[in-house]
């Protein structure tokens, strides 16, 4: 029987990478201790330098006396109202979706898993959308967006039950996925009355710009919370890349974890995209840079692959904030310029890769 969306075979152990033994297994938490520390240093430096720069240009120790209410009246203003929420909006998101991607990437087995790849984000916005054509609060985004991606999730789902298709081939279904959902919120935004529809569509294509704090209270909570989760379950998930039939043998029953698995993935992406939008290729290429970089999974890996997502969103609402001479542009065009290349060589990659074959 081929492979479904929620079971693997179990006449085929999982082949996952394993974790590095004895030396290897310290030199490579050394490694990723070092890269974490380095990441950490560029997430400071970065977050000194969006808050010390823009229209209001002021020393960095003055940004920082800003952002605990100290100085200037003025400069208190721009930091903690208007800078301050839109780089902790992106840090907590961009963490967000680089774990999401994380995790679908572990449980897929697959490369070109992400929620943006298998229609997650699209169905977050089709959400969103639908609540900002309501006219409902903008507390009730993160919600409508979570609602909306495993709406996505479940259309994909009994996409995958009905045709008992192979995880590989799931990738083209979330793509057919994510493009019908969004040509359901190109038809709302279209017709929306136009005090609307520019604020709908700079959500749409990924955006920081207005973030508030109650935005940041609420949704970096929630996604604090399920990140912390995925940390938790990482057992489960060393346990799985054994193999269904190991996994039984050890205790845990496999499709009930790897739905769980799933669900906390979804989860952390809509709420993600609830807060930033649906920023694309953030939850594709980071898992990949990491692996790169690290090596095998294990808990070190998934911090620093927080810390990159963090680091990465960051630096790219940095790039279209200061850096680009056309100014507005929202942060999801930039990491779409950034991924869409890598997306297409880990495409050719899986084209050259020898296919397993399936029972």
């Amino acid at each position: 029987m081929n492979e479904t969306l929620l079971k693997a075979p179990s006449a085929q152990p999982r082949t996952a990478p394993a974790t590095p033994p004895g030396g290897a297994l310290t030199r490579q938490r050394r490694r990723t201790l070092l890269l974490c520390a380095g990441f950490a240093v560029a997430l400071v430096l970065l977050t000194g330098l969006a808050l010390s720069t823009g229209q209001v240009e002021m020393p960095l120790m003055d940004a920082l006396r800003a952002l605990v209410g100290l100085g200037d009246a003025g400069d208190v203003l721009v930091v903690q109202e208007f800078r301050a929420p839109r780089v902790l909006s992106a840090l907590i998101a961009g963490a967000g979706l680089a774990v999401s991607g994380s995790l679908l990437q572990r449980l897929f087995r697959n490369p070109l898993a992400s929620p943006d790849v298998i229609g997650v984000t699209g169905g977050a916005s089709f959400g969103a959308v639908a609540m900002l054509a309501a006219g409902a609060s903008q507390l009730l985004i993160p919600l409508a967006a979570l609602g909306g991606g495993i709406l996505a999730a479940a259309l994909l789902g009994a996409f995958a039950w009905r045709s008992r298709m192979a995880v590989t081939r799931l990738v083209l279904v979330g793509l057919a996925v994510q493009s019908g959902l969004a040509a359901a919120v190109n038809l709302m935004i279209v017709r929306f009355p136009a005090e609307l529809a520019d604020s709908a569509l700079q959500w749409t294509t990924g955006s920081l710009y207005g973030r508030t704090w109650t935005e940041v209270r609420f949704g970096g909570a929630a996604i604090a919370l399920a990140v912390a989760a995925a940390f938790l379950a990482h057992r489960r998930l060393s346990v799985l890349d054994l193999g269904d039939d190991s996994a039984g043998g050890l205790g845990l029953d496999p499709d009930r974890a790897r739905l769980g698995l799933l669900l906390l993935a979804i989860v952390l992406a809509s709420l993600s995209a609830g807060l930033s939008g649906p920023v694309a290729f953030v939850a594709l290429a980071v898992p990949h840079l990491v692996r790169l970089l690290a090596g095998p999974p294990t808990p070190g890996t998934l911090a620093l692959t927080a810390l990159a997502g963090a680091v990465l969103l960051l630096g790219a609402d940095h790039i279209v904030l200061h850096l680009l001479p056309v100014q507005g542009l929202p942060v999801g065009a930039a990491t779409a310029t950034l991924g869409a290349p890598w997306l297409l060589f880990l495409m050719i990659r899986q084209g050259r890769l020898p296919q397993r074959s399936e029972s």
